[in-house]
């Protein structure tokens, strides 16, 4: 699906004169900014379906005309049916918030809390092998 690509390149390379025009009128800093950070974003969107393309053959079922659905379908993943791991990764990030409010001390002590909830969240469902070599 080389539209794809190509299209969000586009973009990005359009972004990117509208930055610089946007700089030389004499447009205000934050503006520039976000004109510069959206051609980015373009580009990395247009840079992960080209990737995504090119691993795949430059053939996607998208563009096969007497394609079926069930020809993109496959396996999403693992979802936890019950875990209670994201309610404090999710506290953590509010702390980590109110810390950069109220004080560094607390941003210290949430980053903490934050990396072990994080660490849990990732490795809920791995169990140590217990072969013996």
């Amino acid at each position: 699906m080389k539209t794809g690509w190509v299209l969000f390149v586009g973009l990005s390379i359009f972004y990117a004169i509208v930055a610089v025009i946007y700089w030389l009128v004499g447009g205000e800093p934050v503006g520039i900014t976000a004109i510069a950070l959206s051609g980015g974003l373009a580009l990395i969107v247009g840079f992960y379906l080209w990737f995504t393309a090119k691993r795949l053959g430059n053939v996607l079922p998208e563009d096969n005309q007497q394609g079926e659905i069930a020809d993109s379908a496959g396996e999403l993943g693992f979802f936890s049916p019950h875990s209670w791991w994201p309610l404090p990764v999710a506290l953590s990030i509010c702390a980590v918030g109110t810390g950069l409010i109220i004080g560094w001390w607390l941003v210290l002590i949430a980053v903490g809390f934050l990396f072990i909830s994080i660490v849990g969240l990732v490795l809920e469902y791995e169990r140590p092998s217990n072969s013996a070599h």
